[in-house]
């Protein structure tokens, strides 16, 4: 048989170059976008509340609403580029997870049912900063750190 009758099988998806996706990348990128998820579901409920008259103020609703879901839109394109192994996405991780973590604290503040919620958010965001500094991240996305130049001297 002729190689043109059994062409080779596709590159998979997690192999880019030699290596495959470390898990710890991976690991990152998923709690990122639920992150973003969990902002884009806040934002859509605040709005829903907005417009059937749930909230006290509907403006505040609707803007309350729109920014959540407009701030989902950082952590989901951290995300998508965590998984694609582009370099640039762990500084919007990064600031992501450190955004959270006052978030988190004021959750914990609070004398309510928030409390669990601030203790998710804060192990999210402290695992997931964990993951990103990790040297197998930071090697897989193709960030050098200081004085590496790759040059091999």
């Amino acid at each position: 048989m002729s190689s043109a009758q059994n062409p080779a099988p596709a590159p998979d998806a997690d192999v880019v170059g030699a290596e495959a996706r470390p898990g710890r990348l991976t690991a990152a990128a998923v709690l990122a976008a639920v992150e973003g998820l969990a902002l884009a579901v806040g934002g859509v409920y605040i709005l829903v509340l907005g417009f059937t008259g749930g909230s006290d103020d509907r403006q505040q609703a609707v803007t309350g609403g729109v920014t959540l879901i407009v701030l989902a839109l950082l952590p989901l394109l951290a995300a998508r580029g965590l998984l694609l192994r582009r370099s640039w996405s762990r500084g919007p991780a990064v600031i992501t997870q450190i955004m959270a973590l006052p978030v988190a604290y004021n959750l914990l503040q609070a004398d309510s049912i928030a409390i669990p919620a601030g203790i998710a958010l804060a192990v999210v965001a402290v695992t997931a900063l964990v993951l990103l500094v990790n040297p197998a991240t930071t090697r897989a996305l193709g960030i050098r750190g200081p004085g590496d130049a790759g040059d091999g001297k």
